[in-house]
């Protein structure tokens, strides 16, 4: 929207990016969303405090954040012209909530990308101890800032390969897993691998009750960027049929790659016998005699979490992109370069997580740096996920007739909102219960504040009234031409 502060704009102001992203760019973001680096590295601390019933723990939080996902996809593809959750948020609810969830989880990604950035560092310096702290952060960023400059479609080839390389790691996990227990591998410390490795010390719940709700705490932060694929869905070529078939893979990604690891690691290896501090992913390949394991799964989780900064570049571009064409951001963020990329959006993303360097030098180590940045990470993406769901619930009485017209609506609709919602209600309750997650809860009110302050600004300026006016009448517009180009 390089003309905002005119009544009408151009027409391509805000359709923004190009749709560049093939199917097989969308099923694969869809899986590396649904991998994140928790699983490799939090895997272990969360048994530790949930012992077998992990498992559980993995797959109700894959059960409520499905129906979430439902919800954004009835939402997105009701009108093509959403291209962010700020979008629909600012169209339903109203524009304060398109400022709050814009700008939340455009902060979601900085935080989240800088954690991922901090975690970057620790394993460079698994094979160079003494490389400094800065140069992974600035490398990485240089690299990621250019590919995601040229094209969406670098961005796609990018995490597609990120994506299968994480998949190759958990199938091989599997297999060697299912491979030890057939053939009752025996640990030097003499545990078999067996399947009553599940229940047979202390049965699923070990540690009761209160274990199962720790487990919450630290599983939580696994599934950050779930909804990455509806960001993503605004560049699909055909989000009509791409959207609905990722999100409906949802529950077999989850029952594959969590459960499915899960259960290889604690069949191969008693729960209690499991460290905490250790990749549980690493403690297998070198049970299983494989040959430089530890460098193997490092270069896996290295690649994992560079997925997590890639997406966080492409996402926050996009979400300050969006924001500047509906008047929640300077306007020179809607800028786009030749091949259609918000490039001004992308440089200042860049130049904010160069903040992980002072945060680097700032802990006492990275593994506490990153420990906290998550938790807050969590948090911020608990709150996005919950306006997408009240979004939901608003469009259901805003646009009854597009709920019943739509070829995609979301199981159990208003009902199951609420439920995910209590479910949401009872993480934060989860995360207060032990002091190094309930810190973090202190962020999310600071945060909220701020955005408040900002807003009582914001929306008395005349640039963001005249741009909430045309917004308005963008969402309005039909999309019959924007359908059949797919």
């Amino acid at each position: 929207m390089t003309n905002s502060s005119t009544a009408v704009s151009p027409p391509h102001a805000h359709s923004g990016p190009p749709r560049g992203l093939s199917n097989r760019h969308i099923q694969l973001i869809a899986i590396g969303g649904a991998i994140g680096t928790g699983l490799f590295m939090g895997s272990g601390r969360t048994i530790s405090l949930a012992g077998p019933s992990v498992v559980f723990v993995y797959m109700v939080i894959g059960f409520f954040l499905y129906f979430m996902m439902r919800a954004m996809g009835e939402l997105l593809l009701s009108n093509l012209h959403y291209k962010t959750f700020a979008d629909f948020a600012a169209d339903l609810i109203g524009p304060w909530a398109g400022f709050f969830v814009g700008w939340s989880y455009w902060f979601c990604w900085i935080v989240t990308a800088i954690a991922e950035l901090v975690a970057i560092t620790g394993y460079m310096q698994f094979w160079w101890p003494g490389i400094p702290l800065w140069l992974p952060t600035v490398a990485v960023l240089a690299v990621v800032f250019l590919l995601n400059a040229v094209s969406v479609k670098n961005f796609g080839e990018m995490e597609f390969w990120f994506a299968l390389i994480k998949i190759v790691a958990i199938l091989a996990l599997i297999v060697t897993g299912a491979v030890m227990a057939l053939t009752h591998f025996t640990s030097p410390d003499g545990d078999v691998a067996q399947i009553s490795n599940l229940w047979n010390d202390g049965g699923w719940f070990p540690h009761g009750a209160m274990g199962v709700v720790a487990g919450f705490q630290i599983a939580v932060f696994a599934f950050v960027g779930v909804e990455l694929v509806g960001t993503t869905a605004a560049e699909a070529r055909d989000p009509r049929k791409t959207l609905p078939r990722a999100i409906n893979s949802v529950p077999v990604r989850i029952l594959i790659f969590y459960v499915g690891s899960l259960l290889a690691i604690l069949v191969v290896t008693p729960w209690r016998a499991i460290d905490p501090e250790q990749s549980p992913f690493v403690a297998m390949f070198a049970l299983a005699g494989l040959a430089g394991a530890a460098s193997v799964v490092n270069f896996v989780v290295l690649t994992s979490a560079m997925s997590s900064s890639n997406s966080g570049v492409f996402s926050t571009s996009r979400m300050l992109f969006g924001l500047a064409a509906e008047g929640s951001a300077p306007r020179l963020f809607t800028g786009l370069n030749k091949v259609g990329v918000p490039v001004r959006a992308l440089y200042v993303t860049a130049l904010v997580l160069l903040l992980t360097i002072p945060v680097l030098y700032a802990g006492d180590s990275i593994i506490e740096a990153f420990t906290l940045i998550t938790s807050v990470a969590s948090l911020l993406f608990m709150f996005v996920w919950s306006m997408i769901l009240v979004s939901y619930m608003r469009y259901r009485h805003k646009f009854p007739e597009r709920h019943r017209s739509s070829e995609y609506k979301m199981p159990g609709g208003v009902v199951a909102c609420i439920a995910v919602l209590l479910f949401f209600a009872f993480v934060v309750w989860a995360l207060s219960l032990e002091p190094e997650t309930a810190a973090s809860l202190v962020a999310l009110p600071v945060w909220l504040g701020l955005l408040g302050v900002a807003w009582v600004f914001v929306r008395r300026t005349e640039s963001h009234r005249q741009a909430f006016e045309w917004f308005k009448q963008e969402m309005a517009r039909p999309v019959e031409n924007e359908h059949s180009e797919g």
